[in-house]
C-alpha cells in the first residue's frame, strides 16, 4: 500500500488507521487561531494531548531538520503557501524516528484570501502494517457479504462509488462493468426512477430507497440501499457511506457502519422530541451527556457543526434513556422511545 492509496482511502478506514495510530488530522482557522489536532496525530507524536498545545510550529519543529524544506513556515502558511504532500522524518520526544506523509489542503475565501488550512498525516514508517490493516479490513466485508449478502460502498463527493471486490460475485458480472453502470442490475421498469432519485437527492441529507434487483443467475430481489452523508469534526462533508442489504433483512449488524452518517442527521427538533419523550430538561440532557448546558442549547438550535463530537455524545445518552431515531422509507427520522 502506497502513501497517496491512504491519504485518499474512505474515511472508514482512515477512521480504522488513525485508531491503529497510523493518520491523523489537524486544522488551523487564521481567523481565530484557532488550532485543532486529532487524538491520532497526538499518538503518532507521540506527545500528550492533556499537556500540549496544538501548533503548527510545534509540527514543524519535530520534523528532522533535513525534512524541514519540504514543509512552509507557519507564516507561509497563513499566507496561503502550501506544498505537495511530502514524506519527511519526524523526531518523537522519545528520541523514535517515525517516517510520515503530510499532505495539506488550503481553504480560501471567495476573495481568494486565506481562510484556514487542515492536513492529513500518515505514519508510513512501517507500510506491511498499512497492508495488514487492508487485508483486515477486506476479510470483514467479505464476511458481511458471505454471511447476508450486504455490501459497504463508500461514495466519493463526486458521485464515484467505490465498489468492494465482493461486488462483482454480488451482481454476477465483471467489476468494471459495475463501475461502468452501476445502475444496470435494477430492473428495467424502477431503473430510471431510481437513477433520477440519486441524482435529487440532498448532498448533505439522508438517502434511503429499496429498488428491486436482478442479478444473474437469482430471482429478481428487493434490496434496501441507504446512504448517509459523513462530515469531519469541523463540520465539512468528506463522503457518503452506502449500505446495500436484502429488504428482508430487518435488522443488518452493519447499520453500525453509518450510525455516525445517521446521527448527524439528528436535529435540534429531533432532540427536543426525545426530551419530550423522556420528560427531560435540557439541563437532564446536559448531565447526562457530560455537555455543557450552552452545548446542549447550541445542539437543540442546530449552531453545532454536523460533525461535532456533542452531537454524538447527546444521541448516546438519549439512547440509554430508551430513545430510539428510527430511518424512515422516505429518508426521514422519527423518535421513539422504548
Amino acid at each position: 500500500m502506497r502513501a497517496a492509496d491512504l491519504c485518499f482511502a474512505p474515511a472508514d478506514f482512515l477512521r480504522l488507521t488513525e485508531n491503529a495510530g497510523l493518520t491523523g488530522n489537524w486544522v488551523w482557522i487564521f481567523a481565530s487561531d484557532r488550532q485543532t489536532w486529532s487524538p491520532g496525530l497526538f499518538r503518532l507524536l507521540g506527545l500528550d494531548p492533556g499537556r500540549t498545545l496544538p501548533s503548527y510550529a510545534l509540527l514543524v519543529d519535530l520534523v528532522h531538520p533535513d525534512d524541514r524544506p519540504y514543509l512552509v513556515s507557519a507564516a507561509d502558511l497563513r499566507q496561503g503557501l502550501a506544498l505537495p504532500a511530502r514524506e519527511i522524518r519526524i523526531m518523537r520526544p522519545d528520541g523514535t524516528l517515525r517516517t510520515l506523509t503530510i499532505r495539506t489542503e488550503l481553504h480560501m475565501t471567495p476573495e481568494g484570501l486565506p481562510l484556514a488550512a487542515a492536513g492529513l498525516v500518515c505514519d508510513v514508517t512501517d507500510s506491511a502494517a498499512l497492508l495488514r490493516l487492508r487485508r483486515a479490513d477486506q476479510r470483514r466485508q467479505s464476511a458481511w457479504f458471505e454471511t447476508a449478502r450486504m455490501l459497504f460502498i463508500p461514495v466519493g463527493l463526486d458521485g464515484t462509488f467505490h465498489f468492494p471486490l465482493e461486488a462483482a460475485r454480488f451482481a454476477g458480472r465483471p467489476i468494471e462493468d459495475i463501475k461502468a453502470d452501476p445502475f444496470a442490475d435494477v430492473v428495467p421498469e424502477e431503473r430510471a426512477a431510481f437513477r433520477d432519485s440519486i441524482a435529487r437527492r440532498d448532498a448533505g441529507g439522508v438517502f434511503h430507497a429499496a429498488p428491486l434487483l436482478h442479478h444473474r443467475n437469482r430471482e429478481p430481489e428487493r434490496y434496501r440501499v441507504l446512504s448517509v452523508p459523513v462530515h469531519d469534526e469541523r463540520g465539512h462533508l468528506i463522503e457518503r457511506n452506502g449500505l446495500v442489504y436484502p429488504a428482508a433483512l430487518v435488522d443488518p449488524p452493519m447499520v453500525r457502519l453509518v450510525q455516525a452518517g445517521l446521527e448527524q442527521a439528528v436535529e435540534g427538533h429531533h432532540l427536543r422530541a426525545a426530551r419530550a419523550l423522556l420528560d427531560w430538561s435540557m439541563t437532564h440532557l446536559a448531565e447526562a451527556s457530560g455537555l455543557s448546558l450552552s452545548t446542549v442549547r447550541r445542539l437543540e438550535e442546530n449552531a453545532e457543526r454536523q460533525g461535532a463530537r456533542s452531537r454524538h455524545k447527546a444521541i448516546t445518552a438519549l439512547r440509554a434513556a430508551g430513545i430510539r431515531f428510527i430511518l424512515l422509507d422516505e429518508g426521514g427520522l422519527a423518535v421513539a422511545r422504548v
